[in-house]
């Protein structure tokens, strides 16, 4: 068995998924762009943003049209045999041009704010502009009466002036994706970047990866036919599937530091609203009734009503705090050991429960100033969940002599 019979399984089993699933990449592609295009539309005047919006259009658009039912439906309308090939090619490149401009402009800053950045932007939209131009017109002057919607690349690859297009657009991606790629691994290895956009990048690198192994595949069957050989099993089967992954990947890339940051400041909304409940609960009870309950209010809401809640009522117990108490109760947290952090933040539940306990229209020696106490409100939540080591600082606070005799 010869190995390209060898390979003719799997390459099989990869030409009828494509067939069948050209849908998933375009998919994910149109969900990526789905989750930016709110803040596209709110934040229009960011050049980066209408790059990325316009990036994962143009990516989308490639594996619609480049769908076999897609490139029957557009050759008929037009009436032009295989006109599908250079319109593909043409978005291809464009979206090659995208990413390159995308990156430079991510890396750099925007255009408008970086001269090497316009300079930059330049030279990439006329390059690729002019390769747009050339595919039509090579085109144009080919002879490709017989129509082709999955092997043009190979069928054609001997074709004067077919030939010539074929070779002009896999060079245009491959070198769009080298470049882009060294971008984007350079920046990775950069210091001080948010761990989301370098997770998101490390992805986009892997995309950019698979997108040169495309371009591999495909110019490896070509030059096949140029020597007179069939390798074109590498166009048909493996390169789509390696396209697939990479625009799964490139998208992953996109969503991720956007959806990623968005998840993380929702995670850190709720647990901050979570750690707040013990001394949330502990002001209910004294005023009496908590929060009304509003259904469609967002974490950001929730937090900033029960933080708000929780300062109203601690406020009015200032008159029933003790300065002494919480300075010996913080000398007797730091008597055990406890780090001075803590130590604050459990001298401070200490005196709002003593207050609690004493309840309305008693004073009890010095008011202990509010500023630090309200401005705590987290840390001193945090230490109402250990009401054992509470009820051992506020027995060494009471009993002075045995504070001296822990910090001795």
């Amino acid at each position: 068995m010869g190995f390209a019979d060898a390979a003719v399984g799997p390459a099989s089993f990869l030409s009828t998924f494509y067939t069948s699933f050209w849908w998933i990449p375009a998919a994910v592609l149109a969900t990526a762009l789905a989750i930016k295009l709110p803040t596209i539309i709110r934040l229009w005047t960011d050049p980066l943003l209408r790059a990325v919006g316009g990036l994962l259009l143009l990516a989308c658009a490639v594996f619609v049209f480049v769908a076999p039912s897609t490139i029957v439906w557009v050759n008929r309308v037009t009436g032009v045999p295989n006109i599908s090939a250079p319109w593909v090619y043409s978005l291809l490149t464009a979206f090659c041009g995208s990413c390159l401009v995308l990156i430079i402009a991510w890396r750099d800053g925007p255009a408008e704010h970086s001269p090497s950045t316009r300079r930059a932007t330049r030279r990439v939209l006329r390059a690729y502009g002019a390769v747009i131009v050339a595919l039509w017109v090579l085109f144009a002057l080919a002879d490709v009466p017989v129509e082709r919607t999955r092997d043009l690349d190979t069928y054609y690859a001997t074709t004067p002036f077919m030939r010539e297009e074929i070779l002009l657009y896999l060079v245009a991606h491959t070198t769009a994706a080298l470049i882009t790629s060294k971008l984007i691994w350079n920046w990775i290895r950069a210091d001080g970047l948010d761990a989301w956009l370098r997770w998101g990048l490390k992805f986009l690198g892997v995309g950019y990866a698979l997108n040169l192994a495309f371009d591999a595949a495909k110019l490896t069957a070509v030059g096949a036919r140029w020597t007179g050989n069939d390798l074109d099993w590498l166009s048909l089967d493996v390169a789509p599937a390696l396209a697939c992954l990479a625009a799964v990947s490139i998208a992953v890339g996109f969503i991720l530091p956007h959806a990623g940051q968005y998840l993380h400041e929702r995670w850190r909304l709720r647990l901050a609203h979570h750690r707040l409940r013990p001394l949330y609960l502990l002001m209910r009870s004294v005023h009496g009734c908590g929060l009304p309950l509003v259904l469609r209010a967002g974490p950001e809401l929730r937090l900033t009503r029960r933080e708000t809640f929780i300062r109203d009522v601690l406020l009015p117990l200032a008159r029933h705090t003790d300065e002494r108490l919480r300075e010996r109760s913080y000398a007797a947290a730091l008597g055990l050991g406890l780090p001075p952090e803590r130590a604050r933040a459990l001298a401070a539940a200490v005196v709002v429960l003593d207050a609690v306990e004493a309840g309305a229209g008693t004073r009890r020696g010095h008011e202990l100033d509010t500023t630090e106490l309200l401005r705590e409100i987290g840390a001193v939540s945090r230490a109402l969940r250990r009401p054992d080591v509470i009820r051992e600082v506020r027995a060494l606070a009471v009993a002075p002599g045995d504070i001296a005799a822990v910090t001795e």
